[in-house]
């Protein structure tokens, strides 16, 4: 194994701080994702993670060509990278609607599907969707475990299932069921609890077949559940994070072996004092929610630990200070890729060791142009 594989032969003509993405070890994700899955036909993979026409691209060639966003800006992106199927896995409120509506009409040829988990949602997309006459597919968001978004599974979530059917503009295409508070790094802890809250999921599909519906889509395992639900006979997969991965996940669920692919690149700014290294990777560079001993790894340090951060600096304390010069670089892993990707306009690409192309994170707009 190669433990320097991070270095740069030459890391003169990068700016910092940087985003920098290895393709190859995206290219890796990417096969062990379908291997867990089984079949390209099984993912529907999210993109929120890295936002890039290319990755989209990358796993076009892999046959994989239904995807879930999070924003109307995403679905735009993957639909203009060739997507199939673009699924918003967010209830939609307000303009944003509408702007379905005109994704709809832009690009004929891809399958767009929203959420709804109320009577409310639904009756928006069918007051929208009317006025234009076409058609909302939609999937009922189902809440089973994370208390973030949708229906919860209760008494009243089949009857507001089988409701749906009578709204003329709606295309019901079946459930959306993510999990993705279950992160024990335990994989037999993960599972069962993921089995238990899908119980009343089974219960909600037999329903439904009694009842002579269409068989439904069943959207579920993210990240941290795929290899948990990839055991689970008739359910569609949809990981994000796993094709860049990051040091949150990497350290949490161990069974899960893919590889950083998502770094970012900072340099020594100052030695303020003895003991003191000053970078340029602040709050704007690097994903800033959780405590700041837990927003990234430094792959070629030992020994330090976090001072202060601000929004252009990170101060940090070493035990080998006198090694270090004002300019000399450092590979850190974000402890949570997906908001750090965010905070970058474009990623450089690396392989071999080499600045070989530049990637626009395009979706990290709230608009492109719809």
């Amino acid at each position: 194994m190669d433990n320097n594989w991070f270095l740069l032969k030459d890391t003169t003509p990068i700016d910092s701080p940087a985003l920098l993405l290895y393709k190859d070890r995206v290219a890796s994700n990417i096969n062990l994702m379908l291997q867990i899955a089984g079949s390209a036909e099984r993912l529907i993979p999210h993109v929120k993670t890295y936002k890039m026409t290319e990755l989209v691209r990358m796993q076009l060639m892999q046959g994989i060509t239904r995807f879930k966003c999070a924003t109307i800006a995403e679905a735009e992106m993957t639909a203009r990278a060739g997507a199939s199927t673009v699924i918003i896995a967010h209830q939609l409120v307000g303009p944003k609607i509408e702007r379905l509506a005109q994704l709809v009409q832009t690009f004929p040829k891809v399958e767009f599907i929203s959420l709804v988990d109320c009577a409310e949602s639904a009756s928006a997309h069918q007051v929208v969707f009317s006025s234009h006459r076409l058609t909302a597919n939609i999937l009922v968001d189902v809440n089973n475990a994370m208390d973030r978004s949708g229906h919860p599974l209760n008494d009243e979530l089949f009857p507001f299932y089988q409701s749906l059917f009578r709204y003329p503009y709606l295309k019901v295409l079946g459930l959306h069921v993510y999990d993705g508070s279950f992160r024990d790094a335990d994989f037999a802890a993960r599972k069962a609890k993921s089995d238990q809250a899908f119980q009343g999921v089974s219960v909600l599909l037999q329903q439904i077949s009694a009842a002579g519906l269409p068989d439904p889509l069943v959207i579920a395992g993210g990240s941290p559940a795929q290899n948990v639900h990839a055991q689970r006979e008739g359910v569609h997969l949809s990981p994000g994070t796993c094709l860049v991965w990051d040091w949150g996940y990497g350290e949490g669920l161990p069974d899960q072996p893919f590889q950083w692919a998502g770094l970012v690149f900072t340099r020594v700014i100052s030695k303020p004092k003895p003991g003191y290294l000053t970078v340029d990777l602040g709050h704007k560079a690097i994903a800033a929610e959780n405590s700041i001993d837990k927003r990234v790894k430094f792959l070629n340090l030992d020994q330090y630990s976090f001072v202060s951060q601000s929004e252009e600096h990170l101060v940090l304390e070493v035990a080998d200070w006198e090694k270090w010069k004002v300019g000399d670089a450092l590979y850190g892993v974000p402890y949570h890729i997906c908001p750090t990707i965010n905070l970058y306009e474009e990623a450089l690409v690396i392989q071999n060791g080499e600045w070989v192309d530049t990637w626009q994170v395009v979706a990290r707009k709230r608009k492109i142009s719809i």
